[in-house]
């Protein structure tokens, strides 16, 4: 197996946590210690080493998508040094998982789809209909499935993607997406209000789901979404009462991370 070093100190089973939190993920399956993800039509199996983690197979395309995943865009050294002059919960939550890294969806159309299946249900409810979607419209291997492309989807009729679980809404927004004239690669050249009202232009797709997309797919640091009720559970959790965007402005510029520190924290902290 390759090797990828990774930015220490790094925790590969908390960083990885959010795959397995609401059930399987069969894009980014976990099995026996390690995440199985399907890259270029290969099953690509990435398992934590001293130093970094192995991968299975390995080459350009798998190094550069799996580095996403696990989320190697993000300042985390910077991070530290921020959380050492931070507030004392801050300081505690960066203590308490140090070695956390929020893994990214590597893929735009994947982010999206993702957010869209996330809208108004529960995260165990948005991650068993994802997974319908991910074994009719992905391709098998071995233990984990590839996310659908982009193209299939745009074939895919509403009623198919509505018996699979997806509401009426959700499953136009997501055969619109697909067929829409949105260029998901050049969003990661623009800053975040383009991007945000390029999103936000296509049917379906809200300030919530562009908030999403900024931060766990494009790891934009001051990105996050004060929209979302976890993300209000997790402030709370910790801040009790206080104002929420108050709270969050604290932590500029390191708003993205830091959202992530509370809301793994809330499951995995108790």
């Amino acid at each position: 197996m390759a090797f990828l070093a990774m930015p220490q100190p790094y925790d590969f089973e908390i960083s990885t946590e959010r795959f397995r939190a609401f059930g399987p993920d069969l894009a980014n399956l976990w099995h026996e210690g390690g995440l199985h993800r399907v890259v270029g039509g290969r099953e690509v199996r990435i398992e934590p080493t001293p130093g970094g983690v192995a991968v299975e197979p390995f080459d350009d395309e798998i190094e550069a998508e799996v580095a996403a995943l696990l989320g190697l865009p993000f300042d985390l050294d910077g991070f530290a040094r921020w959380a050492r002059r931070a507030d004392p919960v801050v300081r505690r939550l960066a203590r308490a998982l140090a070695g956390f890294r929020p893994p990214l969806a590597p893929g735009p159309f994947e982010s999206l789809v993702t957010s869209i299946s996330a809208q108004q249900v529960s995260l165990f409810a948005a991650f068993a209909i994802r997974n319908r979607l991910i074994e009719r419209y992905g391709k098998r291997g071995e233990y984990a499935h590839s996310f659908p492309a982009r193209e299939r989807l745009a074939r895919a009729r509403e009623d198919d993607l509505f018996a699979l679980g997806f509401s009426r809404r959700k499953a136009e927004y997501v055969v619109g997406l697909a067929r829409s004239d949105l260029d998901l690669e050049a969003l990661a050249s623009l800053p975040d209000e383009e991007v945000k009202a390029r999103i936000t232009a296509v049917r379906g797709l809200g300030e919530w789901t562009a908030d999403w997309f900024l931060a766990r797919h494009l790891a934009r640091p001051k990105a996050w979404a004060p929209g979302d009720l976890g993300v209000r559970k997790a402030v709370a959790a910790f801040y009790g009462d206080e104002d929420i965007h108050s709270v969050v402005q604290r932590f500029d510029p390191f708003q993205n991370v830091t959202v992530h520190y509370l809301l793994t924290g809330a499951r995995v902290l108790g």
